[in-house]
């Protein structure tokens, strides 16, 4: 296995918001650290997960059931007590696929304003790929008493008619002061794929990009063979080379929101730039949107 740079010498702006799998390894115990498996694949969990982890289902837990919405209020403190989080507790996610939907389980909590959580850098791979153990054993945990809040929503989501206003309206022109990423696939950014390669190919009536976005997919920020996140120097030649730089007012998405939530994760916590915010409507709003701005590739 290829050798990992130290999570604080790689030039991070928060370097405390990774942590790499050996504290996880000593924590594993820790009343005031939970932590949570978050996957693409939901039946991963049950093959075998870091011991003393729980399960968070991006499906079943983290969404409303009836309209498109994250959940919130008493709903994400129902959750927490299902799997014994406190207010203080500190969380630490890690997931399949370079930390996917773990980063949005991430940016999820941050919106509820559970800000005291962390990524494990690497995720399910390097756990894997380490030899360390796994187990089927799924803990129990009493009622938390969680108590709901709220983080700083405007901040870091954005909106359609934000998006609309970001890039200058229908007749749109990205000011000098902006930046807009586009983090899926180059054959959705062109306008030939709906989602990514072998998915299915649905849920748009319009393929394309917003007008003024770069293409920069998310997975460019993780080192292929380790699933680790990349140096700050890396990621700063990767975004500042095409224009998305620290004093910009950044926006980014994808398809649904889960992609760019990672990509807010590099630019905002690792990077340190103070204006990210993520579009999780996406592509399947703004591609089924009467009258929105598109631009094609393909």
């Amino acid at each position: 296995m290829a050798e990992v740079k130290p999570i604080e010498q790689r030039g991070y702006a928060h370097p405390e918001l990774l942590v790499s799998t050996d504290w996880v390894a000593q924590h594993l115990n820790d009343p005031n650290v939970r932590i949570v498996e978050v996957n693409e694949d939901i039946l991963l969990y049950d093959t075998g997960h870091v011991p003393n982890s729980v399960k968070v289902d991006w499906q079943a837990n983290l969404n409303e059931p009836v309209r498109r919405e994250f959940i919130s209020g008493d709903a994400f403190a129902k959750l927490m007590d299902a799997v014994g989080i406190k207010n203080d507790t500190t969380v630490v996610f890690y997931g399949d696929r370079n930390n996917w939907w773990a980063s949005y389980a991430y940016w999820i909590f941050q919106l509820n304003g559970h800000t005291n959580a962390k990524i494990m850098d690497g995720g399910r791979k390097k756990w894997i790929d380490e030899g360390r153990e796994l187990t089927k054993d799924v803990p129990k945990f009493s009622g938390s008493g969680y108590k709901a809040g709220t983080g700083p929503i405007a901040k870091i989501r954005a909106f359609r008619d934000e998006v609309l206003a970001h890039i200058g309206g229908r007749q749109p022109k990205l000011a000098g002061d902006k930046a807009l990423v586009d983090v899926r696939s180059p054959g959705e950014y062109s306008g030939e794929m709906m989602h990514m390669a072998d998915y299915p190919q649905e849920g748009t009536l319009r393929g394309g990009h917003i007008p003024g976005a770069q293409s920069i997919p998310w997975a460019q920020a993780v080192d292929a063979d380790t699933a680790t996140f990349k140096s700050a120097d890396e990621l700063k030649a990767l975004y500042g080379g095409k224009g998305v730089t620290p004093e910009k007012d950044v926006v980014v998405y994808c398809r649904i929101g889960e992609r760019s939530s990672h990509t807010w994760f590099v630019l905002h916590e690792l990077l340190g730039y103070s204006k990210v915010r993520n579009y999780d409507g996406s592509w399947t709003e703004w591609g089924n949107g009467v009258g929105l701005p598109i631009e094609k590739t393909a």
